[in-house]
């Protein structure tokens, strides 16, 4: 177990970093963009993205 999580999260660095790496000036402008929104619309995008992950690992498992 603690092989596939050292491993999910070994995949999630390299997929978080493919936008910088590819477009760095995107990245900084999203950085921006995202520094505006309000704490209860990021904490609703977290959730949803939580739920759609946990709805996809039981599917593929």
């Amino acid at each position: 177990m603690w092989q596939e999580l050292a491993l999910a999260f070994c995949l999630m660095l390299v997929i978080e970093g493919i936008i910088p790496f590819v477009a760095p000036q995107r990245w900084r402008h999203l950085l921006r963009t995202i520094e505006q929104i309000d704490d209860g619309t990021l904490r609703a995008v977290g959730l949803a993205s939580m739920l759609v992950g946990t709805f996809a690992l039981l599917i593929i498992n």
